[in-house]
């Protein structure tokens, strides 16, 4: 999108080069990056295999947080909507495929390689396609209609379709932890001295890789895609050139629900969760994808390792850490920071609107 040079806020480098200096605030954010680069260089110095291994839980977990966060930024950017209840459609993914695996598929965990990859693969595709349709039947139930209404109208619709759907998930599993059956290998995919992957972490890697590869290639460089930016940009000059406005922005919802489904099954696999899992979560993710710049694909999946990178070095390193008690106000305190001083995010435009 073009932006209004008049609106741009000046760098401190061109403030510099009028004469000025930097503000307090870009003086306050230099000290905070610069301790952070400290704190991460000398833990990596003191106990440099514990570094890698908090790195890569790091990485598994903000790329779950990347899916989620890539469904929140595409509903944002063709329609100008926080769907607050993808959050929870997140939750009763990974719930509804906890019982695919053990009722339906009877999956035990000793079972072959082969059936398990089977398995895991058939729970996958049927838990994104019934995430894709539950998404698919919240925009057109909750939204649909209330296209022409001022955005808080949608708003409101999308916390009290949240409800709904949490509700929904704690009237078919009460208030009990659902877990996945021990289908993955326990041991290590690979050790180098202290240094190990485990076979959860690879899963997700190598599940959540080729998704973030399809996708970009589908918004890119698809026709369908083409028209998905093209509705994001205008709906009226998009539906005057002859596409089909509503079919498109259904298409967005399941895709966005698929990503949540997809996640749901990858955030089973590692944790337990709950029908209020989606909550704590939606809001990690929601942050994340704020903090890449919400509406912009590639800025969503940085902000969801970003993320996952911080919670893990702030719950996992030894030295100059606050605690895993602190986790939830760090990635809060990022939100309420990237709201105030730079909305726009970290790979965000500013829009003749400023926002």
């Amino acid at each position: 999108m073009s932006v209004e040079a008049g609106r741009e806020r000046p760098s401190p480098l061109d403030a510099l080069r009028r004469g000025g200096g930097p503000g307090p605030v870009a003086v306050v954010g230099v000290i905070v990056l610069v301790l952070v680069v400290a704190a991460l260089i000398h833990n990596f110095v003191e106990a440099p295999q514990a570094f890698i291994n908090v790195s890569l839980i790091g990485l598994s977990t903000g790329a779950v947080y990347a899916l989620v966060a890539l469904g929140y930024t595409l509903v944002y950017g063709i329609l100008q909507l926080i769907n607050f209840a993808h959050g929870d459609v997140f939750a009763l993914s990974g719930l509804i495929s906890s019982s695919i695996m053990i009722d339906v598929l009877h999956l035990s965990g000793g079972e072959t390689a082969v059936v398990i990859v089977a398995g895991l693969a058939a729970t996958l595709a049927m838990t994104m396609a019934g995430a894709a349709t539950l998404n698919a039947s919240i925009e057109f139930l909750a939204y649909r209609r209330l296209r022409g209404q001022p955005r808080l109208t949608m708003l409101i619709s999308a916390v009290g379709m949240s409800f709904i759907v949490q509700n929904i998930a704690l009237a078919i599993y009460d208030v009990n932890y659902q877990s996945a059956p021990p289908l993955l290998p326990s041991g290590a995919v690979f050790t180098v001295g202290n240094v190990s992957l485990q076979w959860d972490k690879l899963t997700v890697i190598l599940v959540t890789i080729p998704v973030l590869i399809l996708l970009t290639w589908l918004v890119r460089a698809t026709k369908q895609g083409k028209a998905m930016r093209a509705t994001a940009q205008d709906q009226d000059a998009a539906a005057m050139m002859g596409i089909n406005v509503n079919r498109t922005i259904t298409f967005t919802f399941v895709l966005a629900g698929a990503l949540a489904g997809a996640a749901g099954v990858l955030f089973l696999l590692q944790f337990q969760m709950r029908y209020d899992t989606g909550f704590e979560l939606g809001l990690i993710a929601f942050t994340a994808a704020v903090l890449g710049g919400i509406g912009n694909l590639a800025g969503a999946a940085l902000g969801g390792l970003l993320i996952g990178f911080i919670q893990a070095y702030n719950e996992g390193l030894a030295h100059w850490t606050l605690g895993g008690d602190w986790t939830r106000s760090m990635v809060f305190g990022i939100l309420i920071a990237i709201l105030v001083f730079r909305p726009e995010g970290l790979l965000g435009e500013r829009t003749p609107e400023g926002v």
